[in-house]
């Protein structure tokens, strides 16, 4: 009996410092320096957490210039649409990311009997220009058209520096 009632004399002190009453930070261990702030305050003042992703980065701007010239123009049929093929000649050697981008960036679709217009764009490398014979300065670039648009479709423009072709579908 008398060991009976040391060890629940013990396992009450023992399981005191457990209880969630207001005096209960000071005997129980696990509690020890915690802070009292809710955790939504904690994350958003902490310098330790990072405001932005480390794994994302942020989407550079195109730097594209206007290519000098547009070779040739051709639209593909393909499955659900068309392909609009450019090829296009730039001023130097080493043009890279070469995109068509579209004049009005803020149409979403084309209405009937409305036409498309972009401007082929290149981004060169920094550093000295260097010159090579036409054929090696070429540079293609392609855009899919869908179906629905093919339709309302009456003309597609694209434009360079120098010139600028015209398809009707």
């Amino acid at each position: 009996m008398r060991f009976m009632l040391t060890t629940a004399l013990l396992s009450a002190l023992a399981l005191q410092g457990c209880s969630s009453g207001s005096g209960s930070r000071a005997l129980n261990p696990f509690k020890w320096g915690a802070k009292t702030e809710s955790p939504e305050a904690a994350t958003a003042s902490n310098p330790l957490i990072p405001q932005r992703s480390a794994l994302i980065r942020a989407e550079a701007p195109y730097n594209g210039v206007a290519l000098e010239q547009i070779l040739q123009l051709s639209l593909e049929p393909a499955a659900g649409g068309a392909i609009l093929r450019v090829t296009g000649l730039s001023a130097t050697l080493g043009a890279y990311n070469v995109a068509l981008i579209p004049d009005d960036p803020t149409e979403q679709g084309v209405a009937a009997g409305q036409n498309l217009s972009y401007t082929l764009k290149a981004e060169y490398p920094k550093g000295r220009a260097r010159t090579a014979p036409p054929r090696a300065r070429e540079v293609s670039a392609a855009l899919f058209l869908p179906d629905t648009q093919m339709r309302t479709l009456n003309e597609i423009r694209v434009k360079a520096a120098q010139n600028m072709r015209t398809l009707r579908p």
